[in-house]
């Protein structure tokens, strides 16, 4: 019952967001919430430090789809990257 409870809690925050973000490497979950935000139809910014997010054989489809905005560099070279869209996008 308590996972029951947890898991509408995450499913109602996904729905519920303006975006999502999803850290590389995540976990199974996150990469649950990140299938349900894109179905869901939310925008969706994918941060790796690395360019291994599109190594064919370890990749995942779902990085590449259209909603999803990839991002390679460091985490501060992203917070830059998403404020800038973010703005850009509200104004």
């Amino acid at each position: 019952q308590e996972l029951k409870e947890i898991g509408q809690c995450e499913k109602d925050g996904v729905q519920r967001a303006d975006l999502f973000i999803l850290i590389l490497p995540g976990g199974k979950g996150s990469h649950i919430e990140m299938g349900m935000a894109i179905a869901f139809e939310k925008k969706v910014y994918l941060y790796s430090e690395n360019s291994g997010l599109n190594d064919f054989q370890n990749t995942s489809a779902f990085y590449h789809l259209d909603r999803v905005d990839k991002f390679m560099g460091t985490l501060e070279e992203f917070f830059h990257y998403l404020m800038k869209c973010e703005v850009a996008t509200h104004v």
